[in-house]
């Protein structure tokens, strides 16, 4: 006997066996703590969100969950329905769209990602759930590319397993006698140099051989070796706050005279005028330092907007929220009926010749 099936429930279509998947690390998420399946999940919903749940509820881990894909697979609406009902099923507590960070250093991407719950959570579950996923990813290490081990990918099968070892020279010696040494020339190696390393007058500070090459660079500035011991100690207190050998040249030589009189007595003196300010030190950050945590933001399931998940109560922003919130009153006022009547009656009247 047949028995007639009245339920107004759409069925849920069978997930194509070419169902696009995403990118790796893309697309949906199951939530943990799901209850199992019934025939009663998802009753408190409209027909349109009750087979748009059915449908994603069946769609592997790792799924397309764009709108566009889910239109393509849904025969009985398009783009616009569909979003419309993926926004309801994140005010029901359904599924959220966030966006995370992978990656490390400087190839770093946001990855896109719906994740999905049978049973409905309320923005308190959402909450907890996402800020321990975003804890868990910030103290996972990141992944490293893994090199191979030596010798321990299978060789291919054009290749032995193993090489056999080169083939012996038939012996040709009378039994009993052992093979002869063969005897192998002394070879001489010629010692080599050591690689000159560049010669640097030994008791002579930094500073010191700064102040020397002035002269050098610009003829104006030649110093004497009394003249470079005078100002050494100026000079390494340039170098004490910092400073480099070329940032302490380039000052002392920028906007020099035509004529100057007294190399020793201009230097002193830019030398105490121009001292730089003292930096406090900067930490050099350790090679082994921890990368930045990584962060998880939700995104509007309408716009798409970014933010934390408490600024966006049920998966939407402030502004979608109210839009799909808020009911709207369809049922005009008797007042206001009265009114649109009148008014249509005195265009009426109006258009009538006279």
């Amino acid at each position: 006997m047949v028995t007639q099936h009245l339920s107004s429930a759409l069925p849920v279509p069978a997930v194509s066996a070419a169902y696009p998947m995403a990118n790796p690390g893309y697309g949906k998420r199951s939530a943990p703590g799901q209850l199992p399946r019934t025939r009663n999940d998802f009753a408190l919903l409209t027909t349109r969100e009750r087979y748009v749940a059915g449908f994603v509820d069946h769609l592997p881990e790792g799924a397309a969950m764009s709108v566009k894909q889910l239109a393509k697979q849904l025969p009985l609406y398009g783009q616009q329905a569909i979003s419309t009902a993926l926004n309801a099923l994140s005010v029901a507590g359904h599924l959220r769209r966030v966006r995370c960070t992978v990656g490390t250093g400087d190839e770093t991407r946001w990855a896109f990602r719906t994740f999905w719950s049978r049973t409905a959570r309320d923005n308190e579950w959402w909450n907890t759930f996402l800020a321990t996923e975003n804890a868990a990813q910030a103290t996972a290490p990141a992944a490293a590319p893994q090199a191979p081990a030596p010798n321990s990918a299978p060789p291919p099968p054009w290749v032995p397993d193993e090489e056999p070892p080169p083939a012996q020279p038939e012996d040709t010696s009378p039994a009993g006698q052992a093979p002869e040494p063969t005897a192998v020339p002394h070879q001489r190696t010629t010692p080599q140099a050591p690689a000159a390393e560049p010669t640097q007058p030994a008791g002579l500070s930094p500073a010191y051989l700064a102040l020397a090459r002035l002269g050098r660079d610009d003829h104006r500035l030649a110093l004497s070796a009394d003249d470079c011991t005078t100002l050494e100690p100026l000079a390494a207190h340039w170098l004490d706050r910092g400073v480099t050998i070329d940032y302490l040249t380039n000052t002392l030589k920028a906007g020099l005279p035509t004529q100057v009189d007294s190399p020793v007595g201009l230097l002193r003196r830019r030398l105490i005028d121009k001292l730089p300010p003292r930096l406090p030190a900067t930490p050099s950050t350790p090679a082994d330092a921890p990368a930045p945590a990584r962060r998880i933001l939700v995104e509007c399931t309408d716009c798409g907007r970014p933010g934390q998940p408490e600024a966006l109560p049920h998966g939407l922003c402030q502004p979608c929220h109210q839009t799909h919130t808020t009911p709207g009153d369809t049922t005009p006022d008797p007042t206001e009926i009265a009114a649109v009547k009148a008014h249509m009656a005195n265009l009426r009247d109006l258009l009538k010749p006279v």
